[in-house]
């Protein structure tokens, strides 16, 4: 007849258990993004002097910008490498890098980045586990 009580109190512990787990998983917060590009510039001194500076001062203003590769050498593993130059940003998600490239001060440049440099972009995210 003892037995009624321990089962009960072996549940309620593993409700709270599992519900600390959920919070504990939570509490992680989003997982980081990353930002690829291919940039092809048409104008270097443009770039370096108009575009790059203030988009650089604009992607900064979102929460965990930090860029990891601004052009340099690209060596190609397989296939033909890039001709063009690389740059790979991370956010501290996936809403905060999107919300950067979409920002007014991103944006401001979008006509002039036009005549300067032509780059598409894709964002990704990184996996939650693993």
């Amino acid at each position: 007849m003892r037995s009624t009580p321990v089962i009960a109190l072996s549940i309620l512990t593993g409700i709270a258990l599992g519900a600390a787990l959920v919070e504990a998983l939570h509490a992680q917060g989003k997982p980081q993004a990353y930002v690829v590009g291919e940039i092809s510039v048409t104008d270097p001194e443009g770039f370096a002097k108009e575009f790059s500076p203030l988009a650089r001062k604009a992607l900064g203003e979102a929460p965990g910008y930090r860029a990891l590769v601004l052009g340099g050498k690209t060596v190609a593993i397989e296939g033909p490498a890039p001709k063009t130059r690389v740059v790979i940003n991370v956010f501290d998600n996936l809403d905060a890098a999107v919300q950067a490239y979409n920002s007014a001060d991103f944006k401001s440049r979008e006509e002039n980045r036009r005549q300067i440099c032509d780059f598409p972009y894709l964002c990704c995210r990184r996996p939650i586990a693993g």
